[in-house]
């Protein structure tokens, strides 16, 4: 069977030269005799591979020396009570909601803390992003918290929070690797790899060293659970426990696959660029779908739209389908569509999308 267009949010595609590298390595990693699924995490081989893929993610990503990489375990999700446990020293952090995974970090750091909602874009249903600068930040806040790209809704920040002496702490999951990111500008960075990186399984973490050996207010870093404490993982070299190690192979294979078939996180955000630019020229283009996102915070990995009705939709996602166009139903939250279109997504993916939405405009109009 021909692979499909797989236009899901997460597990999502996969570059097909990684595939085939995992493929071809399956059985026997390197004259191991033995599958990196199979292999000891204390093995010389599997040291190996963490040490590489490490190395090339801080070559690729341009991550400075006095930031430490973790690779965790617990997903994207894991990080909204790690972040909170580890550097709400203050015992007070400032959140941007601007969709579903932020309103969920926040409600998690509470748990721990006041997490103040700084600003939102509720009230337009999270179709813009606030003005950072005109945001009053509470100086005795221990961080600020975004999530850069909103993966349900469609949105992403232009514009960073800057305050000094506060660290910004973002989730990043649907969008890092998919253009250059001055790491320099967080405090801490955080994504599942699920969208954009590696299969579904792992989170990653990458910190500035000055925020480590800290907790949250009113709780002593000896009584942060081990498996929820930076430090401890970080000292281990993410190796406290048996860490993803799929994951980290496939990691490893992805920053290979970014720094020498793409070229790097340049030539990557052309790429991404140019998909995002046909299907958004499209939708601009008539009025049969619709976009709901302002312009200058529409999303380059995330497309929502709809069409006429809500029937509609339903049925150019089954019709999709059938076409080899896979997994374009919206979040429940938003409903109407969605066209998850990352880094592994080839720009044939997008036009071949285009022209199934013109036919069925066509068709429907």
């Amino acid at each position: 069977m021909a692979r499909v267009y797989n236009f899901s949010a997460g597990p999502s595609m996969l570059p097909e030269p990684v595939l085939r590298k995992a493929q071809a390595e399956l059985l026997d990693y390197h004259g191991s005799g033995q599958s990196v699924m199979e292999m000891s995490h204390r093995s010389s081989w599997f040291e190996e591979i963490l040490a590489n893929t490490e190395a090339a993610m801080r070559r690729v990503l341009g991550v400075p020396d006095n930031y430490r990489i973790g690779f965790f375990q617990g997903g994207a999700t894991q990080q909204f009570a790690m972040v909170p446990l580890n550097l709400m020293t203050t015992g007070t952090a400032d959140y941007l909601v601007t969709g579903n995974f932020s309103k969920k970090a926040a409600e998690e750091a509470a748990k721990f803390g006041t997490a103040r909602i700084a600003a939102s874009s509720k009230d337009r249903n999270f179709t813009y992003i606030p003005d950072v600068k005109a945001v009053e930040y509470d100086p005795n806040a221990s961080y600020i918290h975004i999530c850069q790209n909103n993966t349900i809704f469609g949105t992403t920040y232009v514009e960073l929070p800057q305050v000094e002496g506060i660290p910004l702490v973002a989730d990043v999951s649907s969008m890092i690797f998919s253009e250059p990111t001055d790491v320099t500008r967080y405090g801490c960075l955080y994504f599942g790899v699920q969208k954009n990186v590696a299969p579904a399984g792992m989170a990653v973490a990458i910190l500035r060293e000055d925020l480590l050996g800290r907790s949250a207010k009113g709780i002593p870093a000896e009584k942060i659970p081990t498996m929820m404490n930076y430090t401890t993982l970080l000292k281990a070299d993410s190796m406290y426990n048996t860490p993803p190690c799929w994951c980290i192979y496939m990691t490893g294979l992805m920053m290979d696959y970014l720094e020498h078939e793409i070229g790097g996180l340049a030539q990557m955000q052309q790429i991404n660029q140019a998909k995002a630019k046909v299907l958004y020229d499209y939708l601009d283009g008539q009025s049969f779908f619709k976009n709901p996102v302002e312009p200058r915070y529409r999303s380059r990995m995330n497309v929502t739209f709809t069409s006429p009705t809500p029937e509609l939709d339903k049925e150019f996602c089954a019709e999709a389908a059938k076409a080899g166009l896979l997994n374009l139903k919206g979040h429940r939250l938003v409903g109407g569509m969605r066209a998850s279109i990352y880094n592994a997504m080839p720009p044939q993916g997008v036009e071949a999308l285009v022209a199934f939405m013109e036919k069925f405009r066509r068709a429907h109009a």
